[in-house]
């Protein structure tokens, strides 16, 4: 019998700015779980920050603490695009 893993994809709003000379991105419901990083361009620092969020919510799922109300929660794998 097959087993079917169910896959959620959480989707927050980050901010991101110009700080000086580089970007800033952050994820202002997770920031102080450390959802925030910076980057040389704006694409560099959305990139950044989606690897960091990964890693925050993975540890938040796996402490059993639950995920901010802001998230937009899917049951199945998504792809976001921000253009």
């Amino acid at each position: 019998m097959k087993t079917v893993e169910i896959t959620k994809s959480y989707v927050f709003p980050v901010v991101v700015e110009t700080d000086g000379n580089a970007w800033r991105a952050y994820v202002p419901e997770l920031e102080a779980k450390g959802a925030a990083t910076w980057g040389h361009t704006r694409e560099e620092a959305l990139k950044n920050i989606q690897e960091v969020l990964q890693m925050v919510v993975e540890e938040m799922i796996e402490d059993g603490e639950p995920v901010p109300n802001g998230a937009t929660v899917f049951n199945r794998p998504v792809v976001a695009v921000s253009v």
